[in-house]
């Protein structure tokens, strides 16, 4: 095992093959470890998340050493046959890469099971193993639309496309089953440990495959709501996002500033960890149906109160404000920050999905942003803990003149970089791109990091703030919305401590890393070695 840093709180295992890291995740999934909190497996690696406050680092690395791979727990899992129509683009071209025919592609890729061994790049993706055994490479122009149930084959891995999304997989065929389908008890049709058989389900119909079930809209408010007048360039709903579903391939999302989020609970009264709107730049506006209490803490945003008889005022920051029927209130262009965030007394009145009311824009998991017209209804308190009026930013928050200082943690692929670019990552500017969101912070500096390393990533766990560097040299910052696994080495990553502070860097706002320790790996540490260490000391 090789044990690479990710973060303060994570930290990357990396095993030989795709057995002996199941192997490794299945002894983890059997004995967990106290402190533990999250385990993403992927083709060769796992991505560990833990508390520090629970569990030390190095404990952690120690005790994962220890483990047994020599066996694999026995788990008796269900077994799901997926229909095929294999009419797939890339079919031919799979067949001469593999120098059979199109028909031996179709009669071996049915002629065995496959396994789920891991699920990861969007919600209800599997990758699946096994089976035929083919070993194909991926396109080298990927596709930037394959369609929902597209099956495809990549490097030793089958999988079906849950929605339709950019790819580089070779496409063999359709099926008409939803992988992902938020009307079903499991959303995820496939988990790890699943068996899966492929069937051959013949000509795909003249009328094409059936559209997939939309979710039901949400009932209109029964109650006080608010309604939207103008959203914003983009308002979502977001909390502390919904850890615990990267067995479906969802990772976790969540407010993107959560001590503003916090805060704004917090100045209403609320538990802190509910749900609030988060808004970018501003321009938000819409009038309360009922009498509510508010706060909006984040970017440092004008407030406007209009009632309705015309009169207007303005509100402060990180305060609760007092609203009744009729009265209308607007977020202006912030002054500095990015992301605004509105609590309402008593918390949102709106179903949760997977347990969180976050808006996961890259999955595509959550309520969807906010439009003109929509009415969010709210749950009205007339008794409850106390609003707090002592609430504040935890940071100066940034402005297009500032350059913003970020601490990175080196790993889990430094090594993969030359050592110019590991010194101009710290050295140079990086200006932020009109092209970020809630994914990530598309950087470009002046020069490009160049890498050392140029073979292909099998696909690993990515954590929020991790740099990852496409084959561009130009970093992408990611943010909660990132995709769960990824195929690009991450030089670094921005400690966590100062999240929230990049989740508040405007547009073309400069920021300047700061490593805090150089790039080398963890080693275990044995209770013989430490006792020999301890003799040492005088």
């Amino acid at each position: 095992m090789r044990f690479l840093p990710v973060n303060l709180d994570a930290l990357l295992v990396e095993l030989k093959d795709l057995d002996e890291t199941l192997a490794l995740f299945d002894a983890l999934m059997a004995e967990p470890i106290a402190g533990v909190e999250e385990i993403i497996p992927a083709a060769r690696t796992l991505l560990i998340q833990f508390r520090p406050s629970a569990i030390a680092q190095q404990a952690l690395v120690n005790r994962i050493a220890g483990q047994d791979l020599s066996q694999r727990r026995e788990i008796e899992h269900r077994r799901v046959e997926i229909p095929v129509h294999y009419n797939g683009e890339d079919l031919d071209e799979v067949a001469t890469l593999l120098g059979i025919s199109r028909a031996e592609v179709v009669q071996r890729h049915t002629a065995h099971d496959y396994s789920v061994a891991f699920c990861g790049f969007a919600p209800g993706f599997a990758y699946l193993t096994g089976g035929a055994g083919f070993q194909v490479p991926r396109r080298q122009t990927p596709r930037t639309r394959i369609p929902a149930g597209a099956v495809a084959l990549a490097g030793e891995f089958s999988g079906v496309y849950p929605q339709a999304s950019p790819g580089g997989w070779q496409i063999i065929g359709v099926t008409p089953l939803q992988m992902w389908d938020l009307n079903r008890a499991e959303s995820a049709l496939l988990r790890p440990g699943y068996k899966v058989r492929f069937t051959d389900a013949g000509p795909l119909p003249a009328g094409g495959l059936p559209a997939p079930t939309v979710p039901a809209s949400a009932a209109a408010p029964s109650g006080a709501y608010l309604e939207i007048i103008t959203p914003g360039l983009h308002s979502v709903l977001q909390d502390m996002g919904r850890p615990g579903q990267t067995g479906q391939g969802v990772s976790c999302s969540g407010a993107l500033d959560q001590g503003a989020l916090r805060a704004a609970n917090r100045a209403v009264g609320n538990r802190s960890d509910m749900a609030c709107v988060e808004s970018v730049l501003g321009g938000l506006s819409f009038v309360c149906h009922g009498r509510a209490v508010i706060a909006v803490t984040g970017a440092k945003t004008p407030v406007t109160i209009t009632n309705a008889s015309g009169l207007q005022w303005q509100a402060s920051h990180y305060q609760p404000i007092e609203l009744d029927a009729g009265d209308r209130v607007s977020l202006g262009s912030p002054l500095a920050g990015l992301r605004s965030y509105l609590a309402i007394r008593g918390g949102f009145d709106i179903a949760p999905v997977l347990g969180s009311l976050s808006t996961d824009t890259l999955a595509q998991v959550g309520p969807p942003a906010l439009a003109v017209g929509d009415l969010l209804g709210f749950t009205t308190l007339t008794t409850g803990t106390s609003v707090s009026l002592n609430e504040a930013p935890a940071f100066e928050l940034p402005t297009t003149a500032n350059v913003i200082t970020l601490d990175v943690v080196m790993g889990p692929r430094t090594d993969w970089f030359t050592e110019d670019a590991i010194q101009r990552l710290s050295s140079q500017l990086w200006r932020v791109t009109p092209q970020s969101n809630r994914v990530g912070i598309r950087l470009a500096g002046e020069m490009p990091l160049a890498r050392s390393n140029h073979h292909e990533l099998p696909s690993e766990g990515t954590c929020v703030g991790a740099i990852q560097v496409p084959a561009s040299g130009q970093p992408v910052l990611f943010l909660a919305d990132h995709p769960l696994t990824g195929g690009y080495p991450v030089i670094g990553a921005v400690a966590h401590y100062h999240l929230d502070l990049a989740g508040q860097i405007p547009i073309n706002a400069q920021i300047r890393f700061n490593p805090v320790d150089g790039f080398k790996e963890i080693q275990p540490v044995t209770q013989a070695s430490s006792t020999a260490d301890v003799k040492k000391l005088p």
